[in-house]
């Protein structure tokens, strides 16, 4: 982080810190510290890309933390009465000196944080600067400079520099601003991320639905060995044991002559071609399905990538296409429908003709159906036992349903009711009352 705006901050917090409330670490390495009342900034000590900055949301620690560090952090700066606010020997430093009262003694402490590139730490200290613990500890054989609790801590080399000097006109202002550049630019990397993992799903179903076999190449085939067969049987009576071929005509009156070489039985050989003629039409039949049932899920995909695009936030990209966990069990048969989870329930969503009816035919009386009012649309499921599901829920299944029915942002309304109040006519199609509209824009 830059000198001047180190300056500001020190400058800042000396007018508008008299005291710690609370102090605690929320990720690896970033801490919380909230000064005063609800005046809260977050230091970021990655090492060689330290920031502080603040955000409108108070951020929730990923884990508990509870290293002898953050013990040590906790004990010695909640309810801690600020003494000075000060930069450090004119380096990337801040010192926070603090007077913390304990049953028996008042305890004066020093929260030193190095902005200082690969010395980059956060370490607490006592009155006579002897390390009480630090966030990185650093032995001789890592560094010329130790960090090693009990021992006093050793200066920071300076170098022969001078640090440039700008004007900031809000330092408040502009710590909110690095953190929402900082959101900004995790939230575009994680959409490359996620869409390029999805691009490649795209891309090996692409090639898969390319390699598939031709549905007419099959027909055509099929048709030549029943016609071959049916040839063979009409010959049979006049085939000697020792032909290697005989000539007749197919049914278009055509002179054709039929290699029979390599068959031991000529009646086995017939069979064996009507076998074939007919694996030959089953193949094209399914093949077809198949294929509407693969280009059924990279359009799925197609539109996946398309609403990770116009992602919001990184929240909403995990929602749409979460993580998969280290030691999460591969389900073994593929799920006839796409799944989500939101608050602890279960959003399906049908993404063709066959997985909408599959969803109808499978629900539950007390589920949640959706659909966009009025027009075609994917049918969605929320499990549910319950006579009501929760309000956010509602929104976030309806946003589901308008995502992945249109191409286009926009509003949209969409009805749901339970599942109870659904009647099937004919496939997907479907009379649906009593039910409720809700508004959504996506």
């Amino acid at each position: 982080m830059r000198y001047f705006l180190l300056k500001e901050i020190v400058k800042y917090l000396s007018s508008n810190s008299h005291k710690i409330r609370l102090c605690k670490r929320i990720d690896n390495n970033t801490i919380i510290i909230e000064f005063n009342d609800r005046n809260i900034i977050y230091f970021d000590m990655t090492r060689g890309n330290s920031i502080a900055f603040k955000s409108k949301e108070i951020l929730k620690a990923k884990k508990d933390f509870n290293a002898p560090f953050d013990v040590v952090l906790q004990k010695r700066f909640n309810n801690a009465k600020v003494e000075n606010v000060e930069i450090y020997n004119d380096d990337k430093i801040i010192n926070i000196k603090v007077n913390s009262s304990s049953s028996y003694k008042s305890l004066i402490t020093i929260l030193q944080l190095e902005f200082t590139g690969k010395y980059t730490n956060i370490v607490i200290l006592d009155e006579n600067r002897v390390v009480l613990e630090a966030l990185r500890h650093i032995d001789e054989f890592s560094s010329s400079r130790v960090v090693k609790v009990g021992s006093k801590l050793d200066e920071i080399p300076k170098k022969d520099i001078v640090f440039k000097e700008e004007n900031v006109e809000d330092i408040e202002s502009y710590l909110f601003e690095v953190y929402e550049n900082l959101q900004q630019k995790n939230l575009e990397n994680l959409k490359k991320q996620k869409i390029q993992q999805v691009q490649k799903k795209a891309k090996k179903l692409e090639k898969t639905i390319k390699s598939l076999p031709k549905k007419e190449e099959l027909e055509v085939l099929s048709n030549e060995l029943y016609e071959k067969a049916n040839l063979i049987l009409m010959n049979i009576h006049n085939i000697k044991p020792y032909q290697k071929s005989f000539k007749t005509y197919d049914y278009s009156g055509n002179e054709i002559e039929i290699d029979i070489e390599n068959c031991s039985s000529i009646t086995q050989y017939s069979n064996d071609l009507f076998k074939k003629a007919k694996k030959a039409k089953t193949k094209a039949t399914s093949v077809s399905i198949e294929k509407d049932n693969l280009e059924e899920k990279l359009h799925f995909l197609n539109r996946l990538i398309q609403n990770l695009n116009e992602s919001k936030s990184a929240s909403e990209c995990e929602f749409l296409y979460p993580k998969k966990e280290k030691n999460q069990a591969k389900v073994k048969k593929a799920q006839p429908y796409e799944s989500f989870f939101f608050e602890g329930y279960k959003i399906m969503l049908g993404t063709s003709e066959r997985e909408n009816i599959y969803l109808l035919q499978n629900s539950k009386a007390s589920d949640f159906w959706f659909h966009l009012k009025d027009r075609p649309s994917s049918h969605v499921i929320v499990q549910n036992s319950k006579k009501t599901i929760p309000e956010s829920v509602i929104e976030k299944a309806a946003q589901i349903c308008a995502k992945f029915s249109s191409d286009f942002g926009g509003t949209y309304e969409v009805d749901f009711t339970q599942r109870r109040n659904v009647k099937i006519q004919n496939g997907a199609n479907v009379l649906y009352n009593p039910y409720t509209t809700i508004v959504v824009k996506v």
